[in-house]
């Protein structure tokens, strides 16, 4: 495993360098694309002119889309709805807002969305899972199922999504890079937790009267369960040492006294990216519409990528599925068995056209 490691980092020193020439702060300058070549020959464009999207789910034929400043928009019938299903107030943060967001499994019966959303409150910044009820693309109502998860200007974390297991599972970062309430089992900074529907905490989780599901990470990105129920998820590392990591209950994944691998106490990542690429949204798609040779798709922002992959194999498994659309935030697969992915040109990082940000349908 170490030895794998080690590999994918030198690998992909050499590999991200050919693609980025810039530090790590600065915005990596985009391929110009025009949108006709892009829909004739890449991918269907669903959706433009979306601003700052951040995370997206499918109920049945329509897709709901977060925009950070706090709008949910509506995708029905492959068209964007002028008027956003709600409109919320977040904070004005460079990295919060209003961020993931996933459909209850049951979402055709009773309605419900689940979102993430920075607040501040007494010049504090805090997070906070609220469950909407949907009808006929309004709000009808809307809930907080769980709050008081420590905000930041940088690192929320931020994606929710039901796991195989029908429970809520949600992701949150560190309040800093200093901080070290990652490894604090009383916060629920640098967690992944693991709820009930409504809010509550489970029995069976693996700290008793406890949401926290596992510990120790930085800014987790992207949650997926491949078909044996084991859980993935990608993490962003303060300038480098992207992961990718097997989650499992109770385990500790030792930021901000490990990154990667390296000390026994904590788990090492499956895989670790130096320099960083910014991992984001993730699926194992296992649909027909597409022939990949790895189930195992991630998102990229700094390397501008939509890539497959085969984790356990490392680097040497991983091969661009979409390129020249700028920074890929967040990937689902639909009810179609299509691969839908949304941009981001426009989250201060990237160099939008002027149709930027776009919901994607992958054809090939």
């Amino acid at each position: 495993m170490d030895k794998r490691l080690r590999i994918a980092g030198i690998v992909g020193a050499v590999a991200f360098s050919i693609l980025v020439l810039t530090s790590p702060d600065d915005p990596i300058p985009l391929p110009e694309l025009p949108t006709k070549e892009l829909q004739n020959n890449s991918v269907e464009i669903l959706a433009e002119n979306l601003k700052n999207p951040r995370s997206m789910a499918f109920a049945d034929d329509k897709i709901f889309v977060t925009e950070k400043e706090g709008r949910v928009r509506v995708v029905s019938d492959g068209k964007l709805l002028e008027e956003p299903l709600v409109t919320l107030r977040p904070a004005d943060v460079f990295d919060g807002g209003l961020l993931g967001i996933t459909t209850h499994p049951d979402f055709k019966n009773n309605h419900f969305l689940y979102v993430f959303l920075t607040y501040e409150e007494d010049e504090t910044l805090w997070n906070k899972v609220l469950r909407i009820t949907e009808s006929n693309n309004k709000l009808e109502d809307a809930i907080t199922i769980f709050d008081k998860i420590p905000g930041s200007v940088f690192t929320n974390g931020g994606f929710l999504k039901f796991g195989p297991d029908g429970k809520l599972y949600v992701g949150t970062g560190t309040v800093s890079d200093s901080s070290h309430l990652p490894q604090d089992l009383n916060s629920l900074a640098g967690k992944i937790l693991r709820l009930n529907d409504d809010g509550s905490i489970p029995e069976d989780n693996p700290y008793s009267n406890s949401p926290v599901y596992s510990l120790g990470f930085r800014n987790p990105q992207g949650m997926a369960w491949d078909k044996t129920g084991t859980m993935y998820a990608t993490e962003l590392g303060p300038e480098k040492n992207d992961e990718i990591n097997i989650i499992k209950p109770g385990k500790n994944f030792g930021w901000p006294e490990q990154e990667c691998l390296g000390n026994e106490k904590f788990e090492d990542a499956v895989m670790c990216y130096d320099p960083g690429i910014e991992p984001g949204g993730i699926l194992f798609y296992y649909g027909d519409a597409i022939k990949l040779e790895n189930t195992f798709v991630m998102t990229s922002l700094r390397a501008a990528n939509l890539y497959q992959l085969d984790p356990e194999e490392g680097l040497q498994s991983q091969k661009s599925i979409l390129s020249g659309v700028g920074r890929v935030r967040d990937v689902i697969q639909g009810p179609d068995g299509s691969i839908y992915a949304i941009t981001s040109n426009t989250d201060g990082k990237g160099f939008p056209d002027r149709m930027d940000d776009k919901l994607l349908r992958i054809l090939k």
